[in-house]
């Protein structure tokens, strides 16, 4: 540690600079101290790794903020976890994008293709209803991937013969040609960058290594997910291509919405309706909640709007701090006259008059044709 230099000093920038100007000082220390550039100059690629380390931590926001609140002791005691030559490959869009640069045989270090092709992720859209959201469930998921082809075990070859080494590239997935002074690194042509060629491919996958395939897959859903939430499942993606890793799957949650509930976050909202005479004199009413019936009390005067509680009767926060409520929203039932038999249209008026409220002489439609024409 006491032999480190601090990071900033060996890019060249104040510990204010922003991300474009650490980009750029990187940028600059590569071009110059590059080992191709440099041939032998134990100094020079000492320098281009010191450069490397440093723009590792500083271009990273998390690692730069342990690193400016507790210096190299904040980073797991060794900068980035020692010094790895397959860093660069994070570096390409500074480098590679710019100058061709392969980091292939660098240091020792060897190229992706050698230890094969990372396996695409896969992403599955499960519809859910309210009550898997409210409960949790498990669900069993059919997803197509291609997985290692049994025939070949993944390696293209038929019979499952290890390719042949390419020899336009001599293994390295590359072919270097110099421009000027730089040297550049370019896929090979011959193999495509995998540094082997298979001549004879596996019937069963036509040389590609992996097949098409179902997978059934038992999913665990945790009570309190919604929409836009979304389960990563590691490893359950995509095989690899000539024993990469596999990808991973990603299981994008949708709530369907319910008939009669409305979700806001953990907690649910519905409508209750009320006669007149329940909203004047009160009631007591079963509410239908995720969780079973619960009796409401109405309380007298209610008027629409009014918002009544069933506290914890909601949904569970995925943050386990809990569990929601359940809303009820009152709302007044006005029905129409043609829906009221007489009686209650009688009681009515004798109610308006008790009011002192003037209504409407709501004559039928014949009576009222037979004052119009006498």
């Amino acid at each position: 540690m006491a032999g480190k230099r601090d990071f900033y000093s060996v890019l060249g920038v104040d510990r204010q600079a922003s991300a474009r100007e650490i980009k750029s000082a990187y940028r600059k220390l590569a071009v110059k101290f590059h080992p191709d550039r440099n041939a032998g100059d134990k100094e020079a690629e000492g320098k281009f790794k010191e450069a490397a380390e440093a723009y590792a931590v500083l271009s990273d926001s998390d690692k730069r903020a342990r690193y400016d609140r507790f210096g190299h002791q904040g980073l797991g005691g060794g900068g980035v976890g020692g010094f790895d030559a397959e860093v660069f490959g994070d570096f390409s869009d500074i480098l590679g994008d710019f100058f061709g640069f392969g980091f292939g045989d660098m240091f020792g270090a060897k190229r992706a293709h050698s230890s094969g092709q990372r396996g695409a992720d896969l992403r599955y859209e499960l519809h859910l209803t309210l009550e898997d959201a409210a409960f949790g469930v498990e669900k069993a998921l059919e997803i197509p991937r291609l997985e290692t082809c049994s025939a070949c075990t993944g390696s293209g070859a038929k019979g499952g013969i290890a390719p042949d080494t390419c020899q336009a590239c001599a293994g390295h997935g590359q072919v270097r040609f110099t421009q000027g002074f730089f040297t550049v690194a370019r896929t090979c042509p011959q193999c495509a960058g995998e540094g082997r060629v298979v001549r004879e491919p596996c019937t069963q996958c036509g040389g590609d290594g992996r097949v098409e395939a179902k997978r059934s897959i038992e999913v665990k859903i945790p009570p309190g997910v919604d929409t836009g939430t979304r389960l990563r499942l590691s490893g359950e993606g995509e095989h690899g291509r000539r024993g990469g890793r596999t990808g991973d799957l990603y299981v994008d949650v949708v709530i369907e919405p319910h008939a009669t509930l409305l979700r806001e976050g953990p907690h649910v909202m519905s409508e209750l309706e009320l006669t007149y005479s329940q909203a004047v004199l009160g009631t007591t009413v079963s509410i239908e909640t995720l969780w079973g019936e619960e009796p409401l009390e109405i309380p007298p005067g209610t008027e629409a709007g009014n918002r009544f509680e069933l506290k914890k009767k909601g949904l569970e926060r995925l943050s386990g701090r809990g569990r929601g409520d359940h809303v009820v929203r009152a709302k007044l039932s006005v029905p129409h006259p043609d829906d009221l038999s007489p009686e209650q249209i009688e009681h009515l008026r004798k109610l308006a008059e008790l009011e002192g409220s003037e209504v409407r002489d709501d004559k039928n439609v014949l009576d009222r044709v037979r004052d119009l024409f006498g």
